[in-house]
């Protein structure tokens, strides 16, 4: 159905074709009761939503299910539904939404655009006039179902900006800055001359200011080429120049054009520019443009929520995104599927690909939610961010996250009694799991090619977590891009009575960081290291180390190591035979010492085969004598069908 095959069914095992299981789960959800379905096909012409006579559109079988009694299940045939944009309320609660048997259909949130005119070597196509109330806001651009890149200046890399901000940044707990930014230092940025000049088409550039860990992406409102300042409209989130970060980039200017398959959306003449790759023929490809921010919205309210609602073998694509500061995980743009008080609803093998927002976005104020069996991927923003109480996100692969919004997350949000488990999430410009909480078990889950663009993040990130478990967990390949840092398993501020234990990180030179937490316990791990490798506890107290194994070629450097009160059976290996532990106050070392910490061995752990990713110990190692169990990441990822 896809040409390039973008949302053609994966080889992977968590994409099932759907109806095999669906009246099983389905007369599982309502027990006794039978369904009355309603059908959608996308070349229908009227219709009563019966099998022959189906309706046209999603929206119509909703609006024709609230008018029977339930249960009602709505079954899509196979093909293309443009500009959808359904929203479901508590009065449809119970509903399933799935696709036909043996049928894969594809809902985007935008319209089809044509009419291309040669413009030189590009192609050029008018919007067509918006709907009353809205405008055109195009952060995305779909071909063939591929999401191709928009123009971006320069070609590579960053610009540097010459705005300071040099207030100190006194953590999240603290309060943030230590004086609040003015609207001023918010909006204005100066560049060096060399890089723009009254050539910006300010109408059509946008600008991602890159901060620590997050980003602002934002209109221009003037350029004043005098004082070489830009006018940011909106205003940034955090200061240009906060954190001693100087990098920004541009967007959607012609400018930005520089190979084949970009483009720009050119509002000062209200089109869209594209420059096709050798052998397109613009009039056969399929291009879409979004047009809405969400495809299907789940929202109910706190008196009267919506409930067990199940979508389940659907493909979404097409969103765009507001110009707004999206703020820490980009967390201000929604989802292409959207949820807010919601309890007992199912995302059942969903395939969600080229999206300019988040994947799934959900409200903390849900309930029981699952999130299973999904394929996401090309995302502007975040992957799942589905939380709240008693939260299910499991047997997902989550990759290429951040393509637009560096500070999106694969896995994000947190809550109570959440078990995230089994899923592979890698190409992420920030972290892959964040979701702290209480009560929750981060498991099995398979990590990597992750904090590839900004930093003070993790494969897992935990911020104020009580309680949690993070366990059989597999991080690896991943580079301390510089700034905060990047590391495999991160405790951050008032996280507390956690255990961190039975994981491997492999080739990431930080695997655990600890800052502003206490009492938390770090328990029979492997981390192995190709190089210099690290542990930190700044402004940490009550730590247990006990059981792990680090091992690296390089030196091993314990930074805060007196916040650890009960160091116990630890074997590590330094290459260089250089192991230093070093106390803090605050964030300032006091003083270093060459011995390894107390109650630990100094040897090499012998493992079977170390090249080949074989963790398990040899007999003679010594890991045994300390009761260091093998640890079995086998399992780590998708569980594979049998």
């Amino acid at each position: 159905m896809s040409p390039n095959g973008l949302f053609r069914i994966s080889n992977r095992p968590i994409v099932l074709v759907a109806h095999l299981v669906s009246a099983l789960v389905f007369a599982e959800l309502q027990p006794g009761a039978i369904a009355t379905d309603f059908h959608v096909a996308a070349r229908a012409i009227g219709g009563d939503g019966s099998q022959s006579r189906p309706f046209a559109r999603l929206a119509a079988a909703v609006g024709e299910s609230r008018s029977s009694p339930g249960p009602h299940r709505i079954l899509i045939q196979g093909g293309s539904y443009y500009d959808v944009a359904v929203q479901l309320g508590a009065q449809d609660s119970g509903l399933v939404i799935e696709t036909a048997p043996g049928q894969s259909a594809i809902l985007y949130g935008g319209v089809q655009l044509s009419g291309w005119k040669e413009e030189g070597k590009f192609q050029v196509a008018h919007l067509p006039p918006p709907a009353p109330g809205r405008h055109w806001d195009v952060r995305l651009l779909l071909v063939n179902d591929e999401s191709r890149p928009r123009a971006r200046y320069p070609a590579t890399g960053t610009l540097t900006h010459e705005t300071a901000f040099n207030v100190p940044w006194m953590s999240s707990t603290g309060g943030g800055w230590q004086r609040r930014p003015t609207a001023e230092e918010l909006t204005t940025l100066k560049y060096k001359a060399s890089d723009l000049g009254a050539w910006l088409e300010v109408t059509n550039a946008e600008i991602t200011i890159y901060h620590m860990w997050d980003e602002s992406c934002v209109g221009i409102a003037a350029i004043d080429t005098e004082n070489r300042t830009l006018k940011l409209a909106p205003a940034s989130g955090h200061p240009p120049g906060a954190f001693g970060v100087k990098k920004y980039v541009l967007w959607n200017i012609k400018e930005g054009l520089t190979e084949p398959g970009q483009w720009y959306h050119d509002r000062a003449r209200d089109r869209i520019v594209y420059w096709p790759k050798p052998g397109e023929d613009m009039g056969i490809l399929r291009v879409v443009v979004p047009t809405q921010t969400s495809i299907l919205s789940l929202r109910g309210s706190p008196d009267n929520p919506i409930k067990d609602i199940t979508v389940r073998g659907l493909a979404f694509a097409g969103t765009t995104a507001p110009l707004i500061a999206g703020g820490f995980a980009a967390a201000a743009f929604d989802g292409a599927i959207s949820l807010g008080n919601a309890e007992g609803c199912i995302l059942d093998h969903l395939i969600i690909k080229g999206v300019a927002g988040h994947a799934i976005k959900g409200a903390r104020s849900m309930k029981n939610t699952r999130v299973e069996n999904c394929e996401i991927a090309d995302c502007g923003a975040g992957g799942v961010y589905v939380g709240g109480s008693k939260a299910i996100i499991r047997n997902n692969h989550i990759w290429k996250i951040g393509r637009s919004y560096p500070s999106a997350i694969g896995i994000y949000q947190g809550g109570r009694e959440c078990l995230v488990s089994h899923n592979e999430v890698h190409d992420c410009s920030y972290s892959a799991v964040n979701y702290g909480g209480n009560g929750n078990i981060i498991e099995a889950n398979l990590l990597y090619d992750c904090m590839k663009v900004l930093h003070d993040g993790a494969a897992i990130y935990m911020f104020a977590a009580t309680n949690c478990i993070l366990r059989g967990n597999l991080a690896r390949d991943f580079a301390d891009t510089g700034g905060y840092g990047a590391s495999a398993y991160y405790l951050d501020e008032r996280s507390s009575k956690c255990v961190v234990e039975n994981n491997v990180s492999r080739r990431v030179n930080w695997p655990s960081h600890n800052h502003m937490a206490t009492n938390n316990i770090i328990r029979n791990n492997l981390f192995i290291v190709e190089g210099d490798a690290k542990i930190t506890f700044p402004r940490s107290t009550d730590y247990t180390v006990e059981r792990n194994v680090l091992y690296a070629t390089g030196t091993i450097r314990f930074e805060g190591f007196n916040a650890v009160t009960n160091w116990s059976n630890n074997l590590f290996y330094s290459g260089k035979d250089r192991i230093e532990c070093v106390t803090l106050s605050e964030y300032s070392a006091r003083g270093t010492v060459t011995n390894p910490p107390p109650n630990s061995v100094v040897a090499d752990p012998l493992f079977v085969d170390l090249a080949k990713d074989d963790y398990r110990f040899r007999p003679d190692s010594p890991a045994a004598k300390l009761d260091i169990q093998p640890v079995d990441i086998s399992h780590a990822g998708i569980r594979r069908a049998r």
